[in-house]
């Protein structure tokens, strides 16, 4: 018996500021559909307090609470859900994750250009029309005019469409307002793109610092949790599954991360549950078996727990560079097999560095492989100045006291290490 369109996600918004809203997710099973629902919620800015997900190999059942704010756009939000799930006419049959067949024509580069009085902070307003940006350029003309300029593409693939660009020119006007002179928007031509893409050459200090998991300097004081997590792995309550019982402290994206790294092992949730309790600790237990519906081996379980371990003690790799007159910004997260690179950490740096009042005046985000994997890195210019006159006491007290943006404490540490030399 088939089930309707509509029927596939279930959004319940909630009623009450103090209860999340639920979304229910009943579709046919794939191997990695926990991580592309989790990618899409990180994507919109929802939180996830609780997961329950179910499936018997063919068909799961997963429900998130979720916290959303007063601009979410739920429509879109149920939209990307329901795209993300599997046919109901592949039910017959697990899908397997395969990377060859994952192969897609790149998306359309867009320049978008404006000018404007006032250097604002755009990358909300991006985010929010589902833009990603690919690299940027800021500039201040000597009449005190900024000029921005924004390599993007967009998600929904229709920013070639007149409509699609009359809402992100109305989108942009609003958030200017009266500072805005100009804006322009229009597409990059294939060998412009190329020469767009992010320096090939990469500092030293990403792969020797940042990926260095064992350096206790690092993991103690630069740690984005501030502690390790603690997974534990039983093999006795189950003839064909795995438990994975996982206890860390919250941070953003947190499930996502979990999921990721159980769709790059390729492997399946038969049943789990988790919830983030008022101490701010996560704890999570899930059942897992290979994605052909063996037991895991205990090579696979322990790589699986290796792997798990840095992702939730270092979701993001950062670093910060001296050159010159300026400062570099390194902040690295791994790439998912399929392609896909973490959603809204472009906004989290700006939004992080805006906390420290530190003004980016370039960026770019490029891909490299470092260590066998593939990651994507953001690399951010600003002027050393504004770095050393960041008080020590802001810094101590912004990456303290800000729990929603976990990318902040590292950022203001490693700032802190630098400014001490």
């Amino acid at each position: 018996m088939g089930i309707l369109y509509d029927d596939v996600v279930v959004l319940n918004q909630s009623e009450k500021e103090d209860d999340p809203s639920v979304i229910t997710v009943n579709c046919p099973d794939k191997i990695g559909l926990g991580c592309d629902l989790c990618r899409i919620l990180l994507f919109f800015g929802l939180s996830i307090t609780r997961v329950d997900v179910s499936t018997d190999g063919k068909w799961c059942y997963i429900v998130f609470w979720v916290w959303g704010n007063s601009t979410t756009r739920w429509s879109y939000v149920k939209k990307r859900l329901v795209a993300a799930c599997p046919s109901c006419f592949s039910a017959s049959g697990i899908s397997y994750y395969d990377t060859e067949q994952q192969g897609t024509k790149p998306p359309t580069v867009f320049l978008l250009k404006f000018c404007c009085n006032d250097r604002p902070d755009v990358t909300k307003s991006l985010c929010e029309l589902e833009l990603t940006i690919k690299r940027v350029k800021v500039s201040t003309t000597p009449d005190g005019r900024v000029v921005d300029l924004f390599f993007i593409t967009d998600t929904r693939e229709l920013l070639h469409t007149k409509k699609r660009q009359e809402d992100t020119y109305e989108h942009i006007k609003e958030v200017l307002g009266d500072d805005m002179i100009s804006c322009e928007l229009e597409m990059v031509r294939p060998e412009v793109a190329a020469c767009s893409q992010a320096s090939a050459f990469l500092p030293s200090i990403i792969t020797e610092e940042a990926f260095n998991f064992e350096d206790s300097e690092v993991c103690s004081n630069g740690s984005i949790n501030g502690s390790i997590p603690s997974i534990v792995i039983d093999d006795s309550l189950s003839p064909s599954h795995t438990l994975f019982q996982i206890v860390c402290l919250d941070h953003k994206g947190l499930l996502y991360d979990i999921m990721r790294t159980l769709k790059d092992y390729n492997v399946q949730i038969s049943y789990g549950r988790g919830a983030r309790k008022q101490t701010r600790k996560c704890e999570l237990d899930l059942f897992i078996m290979q994605a052909d519906g063996k037991k895991m081996v205990p090579s696979k379980q322990n790589a699986l727990l290796s792997r798990l371990l840095k992702e939730l003690t270092r979701p993001l790799r950062v670093a910060v560079v001296s050159r010159g007159p300026d400062t570099e910004l390194l902040v690295a997260n791994p790439v998912e097999l399929s392609g896909k690179g973490r959603p809204l950490v472009f906004f989290d740096i700006t939004y992080a560095l805006k906390m420290l009042d530190m003004c980016i005046f370039a960026a770019e985000v490029g891909r490299h492989i470092i260590e066998h994997r593939e990651w994507e890195v953001y690399r951010v210019l600003f002027h050393e100045e504004d770095c050393l006159a960041v008080p020590r006491q802001k810094i101590e007290e912004e990456g303290l006291h800000d729990n929603t943006y976990r990318l902040l404490p590292w950022i203001a540490w490693m700032i802190t290490k630098m400014s001490a030399l």
